[in-house]
């Protein structure tokens, strides 16, 4: 029987079983990250200037999953708002509750910095996620437009 799962912050020395996880998670939505744009990441999570915050889910003091996070300003909320940017869950971890977990545990770090809301994007072939998602979170509706500059 697996040990229990734990929900914490990122620390540095994770680095080694994140990198792992952080592929895979751009594997699946098949973008190529630059080594910089990682290492760019990874130092904005232990910056205490910038808003960028990561936890992961760990069992059997191994990571399983992760999840991204930022609080931003909004032109409909004097409060900041947060935005869940990033979820992965290791493919033998999914159906298990980890993701659940992580979105909770965003849930509550909002909570905790004033945040009234928590949104998220996914892609739209996504089904798995999208069935979780529709058990945690009310789809908006909104399509989301992108333009590379």
């Amino acid at each position: 029987m697996p040990g229990s799962l734990i929900i914490r912050s990122l620390v540095p020395p994770d680095r080694l079983q994140w990198e792992p996880l952080w592929a895979g998670y751009n594997a699946f939505y098949e973008r190529v990250i630059p080594a910089e744009v990682t290492d760019a990441t990874w130092g904005r999570f232990f910056d205490e200037g910038e808003p960028v915050h990561a936890l992961v889910a760990e069992r059997d003091g191994a990571l399983v999953g992760f999840t991204h996070y930022l609080f931003h300003r909004s032109t409909s909320l004097v409060a900041r708002t947060c935005y869940l940017q990033d979820l992965f869950t290791r493919a033998e971890a999914r159906g298990g509750g980890v993701g659940r977990s992580l979105i909770e545990a965003v849930y509550g770090q909002a909570r905790a910095a004033g945040a009234p809301r928590v949104y998220w994007l996914t892609h739209e072939t996504n089904a798995p996620a999208m069935k979780l998602y529709d058990q945690v979170a009310k789809a908006t509706g909104f399509v989301q437009y992108a333009k590379g500059l």
